[in-house]
């Protein structure tokens, strides 16, 4: 019985690890870009290490640190530690005030680039808004026009493919709140204005390369919407067999929500959570971000709660049968060899 039963364990170990490997991309592949945060896992207050200079950096870049009267140091001091408390607060994690491996993951994450700033934000306990909660102020029925610019797209995913995807993510916002949205030709007059960019392209917020910043958006009624041109975008991951592939329409439907007003939210499964791992879609809003945006605009007439909760639900229900799968290989394992 020995034999069957190594045979058995060793194929339960290769479905986990098969399973795992789908979906983690780590900084050993090649695409951190924010510098070798790794070696900073375990730190805390008092520490001396270098590369903390780096991340203080970051901080300030998120709204978490303001800019010293000198430069950065490596010292983990006590002004880091109020930071990464907030940190840590803001994005839902387990409140240590040291760079455990969690918080080290999350920050090593792919994110969007606009700022969480907690300070400058009207927050509630999870949902979010800009200074001031600005919103797009239009005769009723509200109609937003989009436009993308021609000389800043992608050639390797279709127009009509892109215009797709778009398409889907500002339905998605319309179906919940009493703004629609069409798309124009006129780019000029466009209210949101979408393209994708590489580097520096003059709006102070310059993107990274592959993975680190996403894209970004900034809040009403600047309807600026720029996507990092470095990226692998996807379309279709079953297309697109790229490790870092990130999907378009996931993405695209974040930054709608910057548009219309909503700034991060501390919700992981919120679709305004600010990270997103490669090869992941996430476009189905939650009850975070519609209740988020229904507090700008109302609620279309059309929606139903209920039927974001049935959503909600089957999300759960398919995210538990591999779950199940792996306890099922394993008590199959167990009974096999008792």
């Amino acid at each position: 019985m020995w034999f069957p039963c190594f045979s058995y364990s060793l194929f339960f170990i290769s479905f986990v690890s098969l399973f795992c490997s789908l979906t983690v991309i780590t900084a050993d592949d090649g695409y951190d870009n924010w510098g070798d945060f790794g070696k900073l896992v375990d730190a805390e207050k008092g520490c001396n290490i270098s590369g903390m200079a780096e991340l203080k950096k970051y901080f300030h870049r998120f709204g978490y640190l303001p800019i010293p009267d000198t430069n950065f140091t490596d010292e983990f001091d006590s002004r880091f530690e109020t930071a990464l408390v907030s940190y840590q607060t803001k994005l839902g994690l387990p409140v240590t005030g040291k760079l455990d491996s969690n918080t080290i993951s999350q920050i090593m994450a792919p994110r969007c680039g606009v700022s969480d700033a907690v300070h400058r934000l009207y927050t509630t306990q999870r949902y979010a808004y800009f200074y001031g909660k600005p919103r797009w102020i239009r005769p009723q029925p509200v109609l937003l026009t989009y436009a993308f610019l021609p000389d800043h797209m992608i050639e390797y995913i279709s127009m009509s493919d892109i215009r797709a995807v778009f398409n889907r993510a500002f339905d998605r916002w319309a179906s919940v709140i009493p703004v629609n949205f069409a798309e124009t030709e006129d780019y000029s007059t466009a209210d949101i204005k979408i393209g994708f960019y590489q580097g520096d392209h003059g709006d102070g917020e310059p993107f990274d390369g592959v993975l680190g910043v996403l894209a970004h958006a900034f809040s009403p009624e600047n309807g600026r919407f720029h996507l990092d041109e470095a990226e692998t975008w996807s379309v279709d991951f079953k297309v697109q067999k790229a490790k870092v592939a990130v999907d378009l329409e996931s993405v695209a439907t974040h930054e709608i929500g910057h548009v219309l007003g909503l700034a991060h939210s501390s919700v992981k499964e919120a679709v305004m959570y600010p990270s997103l791992s490669p090869r992941t879609k996430k476009v189905v809003l939650k009850m975070d971000d519609v209740e988020g945006v229904q507090a700008l605009y109302g609620s279309n007439p059309n929606f139903r709660f209920s039927s974001l909760l049935e959503s909600d639900t089957s999300s759960a229900d398919a995210l538990k049968w591999p779950i199940f799968l792996v306890f099922a290989i394993f008590g199959f394992i167990y009974f096999w060899c008792s």
